[in-house]
């Protein structure tokens, strides 16, 4: 007689879910539970997920009804799942949709309840006295048109997301096609999950879909489904990137993989100011201004172009002003592109108020799985501090300390042992402090890229990489975002920013790309032991560890040993 398979879902009182990794329900749970609860962590054992009130409204925007998200809590609980959880989950996806916003017949909004008390509690709500509030009967309130964004932003902060039903603008049209065959005579198709998120943002082009962001790990092809969309849209698009690179990057593939013509694509940089059917701009440009106080020069552009989509790449990295001005910018279709959701200001919220929900979200070990990213090996290795630094560290204040400890000179012996391990491998060398980087690019004599580089020159280097002709490349946080290296495959990082997992996830994506050889990709971390970097380091590592990477510590004495078992 088969025995019983015990159910792999553990249902907490506190809104924890543990997920048992060795069981043979293990991935549909896990499938099941990307649905409707955030992944905290997933070590080897036990995966844990938190219900939150942001997950289970991205849930309900997605089509789930509370007693679809309880049927699968106890299809795979193994446990009764706890009477306050199914309570929490039931009122909590209840408020999504309670509110809906429509067009009114005039081009004005509609804010409109099925509850007339809840409208009432609005009414009366001193936080929203400036929206000019116009009670049209019990289930109805007229708003202006250009409160949509910001309304909808404080109503989420008060626990009452909007379900927006007011539509999009279409935009001037644009016509092209993606290219079946690329210039290097490969076929080109989008790959199914790729298609799947592509579907998911569209939402068959009802009220329903339009705005959101789509969550893949970096390499797995986020500029190809911000492609996708434009190709289903079919209309003007502003895209928003993270710097000129990146923005030059994007016009690549646009150029590569459709039919657009150099002609029908704009630039709107540092360098370049045009406006075209598709244009390029960067978040810098956006925010930049003659001083504190003067207005944003170039926050026209949205202004000026027909849009009928934008798209925030790295959609996590939103700067403030531009938040701002996408409150504004409501009636425009919006997709955010990112590899995670995490901001170290905790603005979730704002995202999915203002760009809309979570659309798609594809775990990083499930993609790695079916090889559309690297399978990668991350270590740590800890070194101690030199005597001549151990006095300084302790009498610094704490920004100092951090600086002294991450510009540990013990860290330039180490590197030399992990490059040479890898002499055959394409390496880069990741740090926040420029001086500390100096210092490797003349100890390995390796060109430098910082933010000081100018752009033709961190393109040269950049294409050289690629190419081949240079094996190791040193680069500050300006590489963290949105740089094609699809051959990197070894990232030793010798300083970071403190204890930020979003910019922990970003370098580990410089090395995720399919590697045309197979090989693995290994990521380092030099950390100066029992001092303030160590904490920031478990900080960091947590993004890594909440994706289900294995982080090896090693200390100094062990690095030769280990690697010679690599090689």
């Amino acid at each position: 007689m088969p025995q019983k398979v015990e159910k792999p879902v553990i249902v907490q009182s506190d809104r924890s879910i543990l997920l048992e990794v060795d069981n043979p329900l293990y991935e549909e749970a896990r499938d099941a539970l990307s649905a409707f609860a955030e992944l905290v962590k997933s070590p080897e054992h036990y995966h844990t997920y938190r219900i939150t009130p942001i997950s289970l409204w991205n849930s309900a925007a997605a089509g789930y009804s509370a007693s679809q998200v309880i049927e699968l809590l106890n299809k795979y609980s193994r446990y009764e799942v706890p009477n306050n959880i199914i309570t929490e989950i039931t009122e909590t996806i209840r408020r999504y949709g309670r509110l809906k916003l429509y067009k009114s017949p005039q081009a004005e909004l509609i804010l409109e309840s099925d509850d007339p008390f809840l409208l009432t509690e609005l009414m009366c709500s001193k936080s929203l006295a400036n929206f000019g509030f116009v009670k049209l009967d019990s289930r109805r309130i007229l708003i202006k048109s250009e409160f949509r964004g910001a309304l909808k932003c404080a109503l989420v902060k008060m626990g009452f997301p909007v379900e927006d039903l007011a539509g999009y603008v279409e935009g001037a049209p644009l016509h092209f096609e993606l290219r079946t065959k690329l210039p290097n005579g490969k076929t080109f198709t989008l790959r199914k999950y790729q298609q799947e998120a592509v579907d998911a943002f569209y939402a068959g082009g009802s009220a329903r879909g339009g705005s959101g962001v789509v969550v893949l790990p970096c390499g797995a092809g986020k500029t190809i489904v911000g492609i996708g969309v434009m190709r289903k849209l079919q209309t003007h698009t502003l895209v928003l990137t993270t710097n000129t690179v990146a923005l030059r990057q994007w016009k690549q593939e646009l150029l590569e993989k459709t039919t657009l013509t150099e002609d029908q694509i704009g630039e709107y940089s540092g360098e370049v100011k045009e406006i075209k059917p598709v244009t390029l701009a960067t978040y810098q440009i956006l925010t930049y201004r003659k001083t504190k106080d003067s207005s944003f020069m170039h926050f026209r552009l949205f202004e000026d172009g027909a849009w009928g989509l934008i798209i925030y790449d790295e959609v996590h990295l939103l700067p403030a002003p531009v938040f701002k001005i996408t409150a504004d910018l409501q009636a425009k279709r919006r997709l955010g592109l990112t590899a995670t959701l995490v901001r170290e200001d905790g603005k979730e919220d704002e995202v999915f108020s203002l760009i809309g929900p979570k659309k798609c979200d594809i775990p990083w070990k499930v993609l790695e799985k079916q090889g559309w990213i690297a399978e990668a090996v991350c270590t740590e290795v800890r070194i101690p501090i030199m005597d001549e630094d151990r006095y300084k560290y302790i009498v610094a204040s704490r920004a100092s300390k951090f600086q002294i400890a991450s510009m540990n000179p013990i860290k330039i012996s180490i590197c030399k042992q992990i490059v040479e391990a890898h002499k055959d491998d394409n390496i880069l060398i990741i740090g926040q402090y420029l001086d500390q980087l100096k210092v490797f690019q003349k100890v390995f004599n390796a060109p430098i890229i910082t933010g000081q580089t100018p752009v033709r020159k961190r393109e040269e280097l950049y294409g050289k990489f690629k190419k081949g002709e240079i094996k190791l490349l040193i680069v500050s946080k300006v590489a963290n975002f949105a740089i094609d290296l699809p051959d990197a495959n070894v990232a030793i990082q010798v300083s970071g920013t403190f204890g930020s997992r979003q910019e922990e996830a970003q370098r580990l994506g410089r090395i995720l790309r399919p590697k045309a050889s197979g090989k693995q990709a290994h990521f380092y971390s030099i950390v100066t032991r029992d001092t303030i970097e160590q904490d920031y380091a478990l900080k960091r590592q947590l993004f890594l560890t909440e994706q289900g990477y294995q982080y090896k510590v090693i200390f100094m004495d062990q690095l030769a040993d280990y690697l010679s078992e690599l090689t």
